[in-house]
């Protein structure tokens, strides 16, 4: 059988609005049914309740694999229109649930079918009813006083608060690790494995805690613990060099000198001066898998990187016996069988830094850091998906000449554990324009009708360019970036595909600028973006990143833009744009929290404008503010 169109005349009731040209079916809002039936879908949970949430259910045609994607209605429904008679496959996916499929047949073009799907939970999936409601006071001022302690090394004052806070919030995955470093600095290695076995638990990604479990393994000449966790770390985070270091000498405790020489090359490469240790391993890995003249210059270039490390005076021995001609040759090392005894060296823990940390409970975690949960078994639309989002992008500056908009600033300078030390508020009149006045460049402006410059911000901080943000979906910015769905995702009980975004290495970095003084540093991006299912609109934006900016004092700064439809009556257009925008800035060795919110739009376009006035005597146009 195949799926014929049928010219029919029933009439069905109304159905979200989705278009896919590239399916032979289609639904329309208010549609009146002339080539086919309609399929009415509900989505129940395994007792028979209506899904407390959106899902995407897509329909398939077998017979011409054609599909139809919708998501379904505040009542866990959906319908599907002018569909002809065939075979068709209902797939269910919903964060948190497990794919369903339920095969139907329509075998006459007058008669609906209504279809009930029940899907089951995934077992795996993170409960998505649990809600951060944050550290209670008590145990935020008594996390404040073992920070304070720990960077002080009252290593027993420490202990003391934070286990008075452990006692109240004992799931805290930053408290269990904080409690692992201090017992690690007490050499209570047994009590530090516990705590942070916990924090990793807690927290499977925290390569910090993954980093000092494997650093305790190591302490305990556990050495298959401390790999396992190491591989973990730098699976978590491939850029941290602390693990790929600490991995290199685990590697070489167990005699697997390539691994050990492969590790010490990536710390080296990433750490650069701070990887002297690593130094250290490749040179005996070198010189253990037969390569003794490379060794012997590895560890050269440890005693003149490092010449005040305590392990020198051994590996100056260790060189001499290298170079004498008792030390044998090559050959000799490349003759030795896997297994057999190997050349003493030197222990790379003699060289290796101090354990470190750095806690982060007053922003948000790191975008790689924790990927996101989504619907199992489900496979992105990754062509629809960036050409819609990108179309999105390109409405934005068709349909913009000008926005208005009423600004609500609030501004906190932070300290270690989220807690403000001082707290400013704002309120703008506020106006941005985008254009694109020649292909393949786009121009994004604002400013505040009050004649605002930098001194006149909180801490001599401006900030913008919140809008523009979504713009790197715009063909003219696209490019400039690397993309990657990671599936199906929920944001507010909505369905929506996450994309992850990141500035690639070689191209111009164009979308995130910082003016210091008269200096103008470019900054590299990475992030990930929530877009809706059924629409392909933006409805939140995280970015932070690539790397710190050392020569203008920037260690960190992590953003939140929340979108939301904003409707203009006398264009008939309704626009997503920025509904607050949040961010988390580590800048001079201090931390600020900013919040910008947004209300009262007015569109001011080219050809029309709002029957509203626009704020009088905007100064004249200036580039976008920037921290300074």
């Amino acid at each position: 059988m195949v799926c014929l169109a049928v010219m029919a005349g029933a009439q069905a009731g109304r159905v979200d609005s989705f278009n896919d040209p590239t399916s032979t079916t289609t639904t329309i809002d208010r549609y009146e049914n002339r080539q086919g039936t309609s399929v009415h879908v509900t989505v129940l949970t395994e007792n028979s309740k209506k899904l407390d949430r959106q899902s995407l259910v897509k329909l398939t045609c077998k017979e011409q694999n054609t599909s139809n994607w919708q998501t379904t209605n505040e009542l866990s429904e959906v319908d599907f229109g002018e569909l002809p008679f065939g075979h068709y496959d209902i797939e269910v996916n919903a964060v948190g649930y497990l794919t369903t499929h339920k095969e139907v047949q329509i075998i006459s073009s007058w008669i609906p079918v209504r279809v009930e799907i029940k899907v089951e939970k995934d077992p795996t999936a993170v409960n998505l009813d649990f809600q951060d409601t944050g550290l209670p006071p008590k145990v935020r001022k008594e996390t404040k006083h073992g920070v304070s302690a720990l960077k002080s090394g009252k290593w027993d004052e420490a202990d003391k608060r934070l286990e008075a806070a452990y006692k109240i919030a004992p799931t805290n995955a930053d408290l269990n690790f904080l409690l692992g470093y201090v017992f690690y600095e007490k050499k209570d290695y047994g009590r530090a494995s516990n705590y942070l076995g916990t924090a990793t638990n807690l927290a499977p990604h925290n390569v910090q805690a993954l980093t000092m479990l494997g650093r305790v393994g190591l302490q305990q000449e556990d050495y298959v613990a401390a790999v396992s966790n190491l591989e973990k770390a730098v699976v978590a985070d491939s850029s941290y060099w602390v693990a790929h270091d600490l991995l290199a000498t685990s590697y070489l405790k167990q005699r697997k000198y390539e691994k050990a020489r492969d590790q010490a090359q990536i710390a080296i490469e990433q750490g650069k001066s701070s990887a002297t240790a690593s130094e250290l391993v490749l040179g005996q890995a070198l010189v253990n898998l037969g390569k003794k003249d490379e060794g012997i210059r590895a560890l050269k270039s440890f005693v003149q990187s490092a010449p005040k490390n305590p392990s020198v005076p051994q590996v100056k021995v260790l060189i001499a016996q290298l170079e004498s001609p008792a030390a044998g040759t090559a050959k000799d090392a490349e003759a030795r069988p896997p297994g057999a005894s190997s050349l003493t060296g030197v222990d790379p823990m003699l060289a290796t830094a101090e354990a470190t940390f750095s806690l982060r409970p007053w922003q948000p975690s790191e975008i790689d850091s924790n990927p996101p949960t989504v619907a199992s078994g489900v496979a992105c639309p990754v062509e629809k998906l960036m050409q819609a989002t990108s179309e999105r992008a390109e409405d934005l500056v068709k349909d913009v000449s000008r926005i208005a908009a009423i600004e609500h600033l609030l501004h906190e300078q932070l300290d270690e554990v989220g807690d403000a030390i001082t707290k400013e508020t704002r309120t703008f009149n506020y106006v941005a324009s985008v254009s694109e006045p020649q292909p393949g460049f786009l121009n994004f402006e604002e400013y505040r009708a009050e004649h605002l410059g930098v001194a006149d911000f909180p801490d001599q901080i401006a900030s913008g360019g919140f809008g523009a943000l979504g713009l790197v979906f715009h063909p003219a910015m696209r490019d400039n970036f690397e993309f990657a769905c990671e599936g199906l995702g929920d944001l507010r009980g909505q369905p929506t595909w996450l994309v992850h975004f990141r500035q690639r290495d070689d191209r111009p970095a164009r979308m995130h600028d910082y003016k210091v003084g008269s200096d103008v540093v470019a900054l590299r991006l990475k992030g990930r973006a929530w877009i809706t299912a059924d629409k392909f609109e933006i409805m939140r934006i995280e970015s932070e990143l690539v790397k710190p900016a050392p020569e203008i004092r920037l260690a960190g700064e992590h953003q939140i833009v929340e979108y939301g439809p904003v409707p203009f009556a006398s264009k008939n257009v309704q626009l997503w744009l920025p509904q607050s925008a949040e961010i988390y800035l580590d800048f001079r060795r201090r931390h600020y929290y900013r919040k910008h919110s947004f209300d009262h739009y007015m569109l001011f376009s080219a050809d029309a404008s709002e029957n509203r006035k626009e704020p009088a005597a905007p100064p004249a146009t200036q580039p976008k503010p920037t921290p300074n």
